[in-house]
């Protein structure tokens, strides 16, 4: 599909993430694992993330595209930001 003229397909309305989507992601099996993190340090790393800069619409990282409430729930995730992690 052409999406020149859209912009990026990401942005379209159909691709868009949603809370409904991130928690049916979180409630699967793979995030109740031993390759997740504790809440704890579940709940630093998004408040990390919430005061960066780098944060879309409070779910998107723009330095590497991942939904932040996935990702800083699993072990071997870690942020993306040039010159050093966050965490």
């Amino acid at each position: 599909m052409d999406t020149r003229n859209n912009g990026c397909k990401g942005c379209r309305e159909e691709y868009q993430v949603t809370e409904e989507s991130i928690q049916r992601m979180l409630a699967s099996p793979m995030f109740t694992s031993d390759q997740c993190v504790e809440d704890e340090v579940y709940d630093e790393r998004l408040r990390i993330c919430n005061s960066c800069v780098k944060l879309q619409d409070g779910i998107n990282c723009t330095v590497c595209g991942c939904i932040i409430p996935v990702a800083a729930k699993l072990k071997r995730k870690s942020c993306p930001m040039p010159g050093g992690a966050l965490w």
